[in-house]
């Protein structure tokens, strides 16, 4: 008998460029998983476009009364859906300690910096203003802690003379959609998981987070093996 696919609830806030890549690596067979729903803080969101109708679930988190009714209402509709993993992909809304701890251990997130570096906005900005050689972005489990969780991969870009925050994050982009479609896969094989402080891969520990290489695959940084 075939086994169902792994369900993958997306949160994003903006344009979904990577809900878009994870949309193309599923029809591409690229990533063996399905897109159950997207859930937004926008109801103009174009991410929501990116998926059918059914598939859409948005409220304008300004009409709740507080920040709590908000998110009990999403992790709800998140909930319905079922999800094996929960992607925060562009989510701009930071999530309250009761929405992470129901999905805890199965929501990762994508941020625009080497963490531990730089945590929360204007990533680029900040790294060009402390004269940084290189810059990057990392994918990490979500805890109720902003952008604090276990990192389980990285890409690293240079940094270069000319430089500005614009061009820097164009620079990330470009690996942004490769690092985070390596860490889905293996998410949804199930070779991740989150032991507090800690991922660890085939229920080993890493204690340093995997990196890109050039072709796009995972690497042990120290040894330079493929995950």
């Amino acid at each position: 008998m075939t086994q169902p696919l792994p369900r993958i609830a997306v949160l994003a806030s903006g344009r979904g460029s990577n809900l878009q890549a994870v949309l193309d690596a599923i029809a591409a067979g690229r990533l063996a998983g399905e897109v159950v729903g997207v859930f937004s803080d926008r109801p103009t969101a174009a991410a929501l476009q990116r998926v059918p109708p059914p598939l859409r679930w948005s409220a304008a988190a300004k009409t709740y009364p507080d920040r709590a009714a908000f998110d009990a209402d999403l992790a709800d509709a998140v909930a319905a859906a079922r999800p094996d993993w929960v992607l925060c992909a562009g989510y701009m809304r930071i999530l309250g300690d009761a929405f992470v701890e129901r999905f805890r251990g199965r929501m990762i997130n994508i941020h625009p910096s080497l963490l531990p570096k730089y945590r929360g906005l204007h990533t680029h900005a900040r790294a060009l203003a402390d004269g940084e050689a290189e810059h990057g972005c990392s994918v990490h489990f979500v805890i109720p802690e902003l952008d604090a969780g276990a990192v389980i991969a990285q890409a690293v870009v240079p940094v270069l003379p000319a430089d500005d925050a614009d061009a820097l994050a164009a620079r990330v982009l470009a690996v942004e959609h490769p690092l985070l479609l390596a860490v889905m896969r293996l998410a949804v094989s199930g070779r991740l998981a989150e032991h507090g402080a800690t991922v660890t891969l085939d229920g080993h520990p890493l204690f340093t987070p995997l990196r890109l290489d050039f072709a796009g695959d995972l690497t042990h940084p120290a040894t330079g093996i493929a995950a």
